[in-house]
């Protein structure tokens, strides 16, 4: 079955575009008539140009109802759609003809005689209501010796509609060819919206699951803190991280999680989830924030920071002895945005494994980044000489460009 007859909604050409088309190829044809009668010098200027006018303003009127016919077509197949332009076309040439013949028919008389008199000669029409000449032509005279009348117009008024209809047929045939062209082409933008939308849906929900990945691990890490807490009677330390654990979470599940939040967001929602694990471990871990003011608008996907900084707390945080910084920092770069987690929990040796566990949160990220932004960002982890640093790398977008 052809596509066309099953489309729940079929593209149309908007009405403003129809009108445009129908309104720019009589205008067309109105300059080019008018050119035409000036070159050819046929007379009574004002007269044919308001003649003229009304002649092309009919034109738009039925070619409008031309398109109202045609456009029931829309969504059939195309030998349809050529069929019906090749029938519709005919009444429509006819009709065509009839109105230039209204709007031209009590001056054509007149522009003949006064191209016969720029030539010497004598226009007239007969008792039939034939146009004659009065010539004198060699071998063409009466018994009288005097000129023979030469007839110029033996058409009769259907005859004269039927030669105009057929030039109006062909004028026709070509605006149905445009409008099937812009036919084509609304079909053709429709087809990419559509592919777009399931693009954007297909993205959106890729981004909700690794988003939604997210959640439970956090959600893991922070009972077990908090049973910690309980177990060992720091019954006001939990108190304060259950109360800090209801404010991340309101904040946290109130976004969109498909949705991009400023960069101070994000970096106020880690300061939540540190305040929480500082309750757990008072005497190991201080956190630092580096965040110019000129970056502070620019557009982060929501919670991209959390695994990162999980990995930091598990891995270098709960397995010291001392205390271990975690640092986020911000910084643009060439036009990019770099946002940096990293702590001093102690340089890996050369060759060694990285920190097991890295795994997981990082793949979360980095799948969450290039369904956002593709091939623009790149995710680079690795230990350093105090610790282990992972930097994101995404196009700097948002407030922080209109700053700039």
């Amino acid at each position: 079955m052809d596509n066309e007859l099953v489309e729940p909604h079929p593209a149309r050409v908007p009405f403003t575009t129809v009108l445009a088309s129908i309104v720019g190829l009589w205008l067309c044809y109105f300059l080019l008539v008018t050119l035409r009668s000036e070159l050819l010098d046929l007379g009574f200027e004002q007269e044919m140009l308001w003649r003229r006018a009304l002649a092309s303003l009919a034109g738009v009127a039925i070619m409008i109802g031309l398109w109202l016919v045609l456009r029931l077509f829309d969504t059939r197949p195309l030998w349809a759609k050529i069929a019906a332009a090749l029938l519709l076309s005919l009444p429509v040439a006819v009709m065509l003809a009839e109105a230039n013949q209204m709007a031209f028919k009590s001056i054509e008389e007149r522009v003949y005689k006064r191209m016969g008199a720029q030539e010497g000669l004598v226009v007239r029409r007969d008792a039939s209501g034939d146009l004659l000449v009065d010539a004198a032509i060699p071998g063409m005279s009466d018994a009288n010796g005097r000129p023979r009348s030469v007839t110029v117009d033996r058409y009769s008024a259907w005859e004269s509609i039927i030669e105009i209809a057929f030039g109006r047929y062909f004028m026709s045939l070509a605006w149905c060819a445009l409008y099937l062209a812009l036919l084509t082409g609304e079909k053709a933008r429709a087809a990419e919206r559509r592919e777009g939308a399931f693009r954007r849906a297909a993205k959106a929900a890729e981004l909700r699951s690794l988003r939604y990945q997210v959640n439970p691990h956090f959600l893991f890490n922070t009972f077990n803190s908090l049973s910690a807490l309980v177990l060992t009677g720091k019954t006001a330390a939990a108190e304060r991280m259950i109360q800090t654990i209801s404010t991340f979470y309101r904040r946290s599940l109130a976004d969109d999680p498909t949705s991009d939040v400023p960069l101070r967001e994000e970096f106020a929602l880690q300061k939540l989830y540190l305040d929480i694990e500082t309750v757990r471990f008072p005497d190991r871990l201080k956190a630092d924030y580096d965040l110019p003011d000129s970056l502070a608008g620019a557009l982060v996907p929501g919670m991209i920071l959390q695994p990162l900084v999980e990995n930091s707390v598990k891995h270098a945080v709960a397995p010291a002895s001392r205390k271990v910084t975690i640092t986020l920092s911000a910084r643009e770069e060439y036009g990019r945005l770099v946002v940096t987690v990293a702590d001093d929990g102690g340089a890996a040796r050369d060759g060694a494994r990285p920190r097991e566990g890295f795994g997981i949160g990082l793949g979360n990220v980095h799948d969450r980044l290039a369904a956002r932004f593709g091939d623009e960002a790149s995710v680079v982890s690795g230990p350093t000489a105090n610790g282990y640093a992972t930097q994101i790398r995404i196009p700097l977008i948002g407030e922080a460009r209109h700053a700039a």
